[in-house]
Formats: C-alpha cells, structure tokens, sequence
C-alpha cells in the first residue's frame, strides 16, 4: 500500500513560496518550507531586499560580448583585465566551469564559455553552440595557445575533436588539462588541486583525442 503524505500549510500565500524555493535544484520541499520560514523572520524591508537583488540579477545581467561568461557589462572583468593573457584561450562548456578553475588561481589567461557540449542523443550539435564564435575569434586575435578545459567524457572528447577539426589551419596551440580528472567526471566536481595539477599539466591535444 503506497502513502502519499501531502505537506499541509495554513497558507496559500506561504504554500505558494515554498513551492518557488522548491523549483531551485537541489531544494526539497522540506528545505523550501524552511527558507521560507527564515524569511518570515526576518524584516520587511530585508526581504524586500532580498527579492529585489534577486530580480535585479536576472533583470541587468548580461553575457560577455567576447567570451559569453557572466557579466555587468558588456565586456566581462576578465576579458577587459590586461594584466591576463588574453592570446591564451581556455575553452570551458559553462559559466560554472569558469568559476571553477578561477577558484585555483592557476590559469591566468581568458576563457571562452560553449554553451554546452556536443551530444547528438541530446540532440545538440555544433550550430548550438558558441563554436562559430570560439573560430572566429582565434583568427580575429591571432590566439596563441588553446586550452580545453572540458569535462572527460564522450561528449566532451567528441566537441574537442570537433574544435580542433575546425581550427587545423591556424597557428595556434592547442593543448587539453591533463587527465587527473577522472574519465566520465564533471569538471566542476572536481577538487581545486586536482585542477589545478590538470591546468599546469595540460597536453598537446593530439595526445588526448585519437
């Protein structure tokens, strides 16, 4: 006999809350009630705050013009640093992945963010991604050195092959982060010395895609 217990709240406005906190990943109903609760402690001017910081966030957020990382304006901080080197690409497949190996301070070069990665079976192919962007943008800067910093599985390794396919005519070195990462990993799972030994000892790409 299957039980079906239905959380029950003495509010539709409270029950209403609790089921947007709930949409978020990894937030349960349980916790959802709990944030809710929080904020019921709280000031009414606090939360309002908080609800306008949120919408303000999503309102005037912009993606860099450049590389598509998260940005303020409409060229990232990274980007628009000249203390980086900026003919040093680090292809990443999210924003995620950027933070993730900024969080190693071990890469002092720019990023250029997909989008995704291939995957016919999810049916994304090379149009959907920041590919055309990434090609153009290696010839327009005369890029030096590419480093694919994409987690280690088929989909990542079929959207290397791809990049490099398309690239094979321009004098540019492209290298991959060494596998310390465990094949079929997550990039942004991974522990920050794990990356940053991946980053340090990256390889010429040919070693890496067969």
């Amino acid at each position: 006999m299957m039980y079906l217990c239905r959380m029950q709240l003495p509010s539709a406005l409270l029950e209403n809350a609790v089921a947007q906190f709930a949409k978020l990943p990894g937030i349960g109903k349980k916790t959802a009630l709990r944030l809710v609760l929080h904020l019921l402690k709280q000031e009414v001017n606090e939360v309002q705050h908080f609800g306008e910081t949120i919408a303000r966030m999503r309102r005037d957020i912009k993606f860099c013009q450049r590389c598509f990382n998260i940005s303020d304006g409409d060229i990232c901080a990274i980007c628009s640093n000249s203390m980086r080197n900026q003919r040093m690409i680090c292809v990443v497949e999210n924003i995620r992945d950027v933070i993730a190996i900024e969080s190693t301070q071990q890469f002092n070069g720019a990023y250029h963010v997909l989008g995704g990665v291939i995957s016919p079976l999810d049916g994304v192919g090379p149009d959907q991604l920041n590919i055309s962007a990434l090609t153009h943008r290696i010839e327009k800067e005369e890029t030096e050195e590419l480093v694919f910093a994409l987690s280690p599985n088929i989909q990542g390794d079929t959207t290397i092959y791809y990049i490099q396919k398309k690239i094979t005519h321009l004098p540019c070195r492209v290298t991959t982060i060494a596998r310390g990462i465990a094949f079929g990993g997550e990039l942004e799972y991974a522990d920050e010395m794990t990356l940053a030994r991946s980053i340090a000892n990256r390889l010429p790409v040919q070693q890496y895609v067969k």
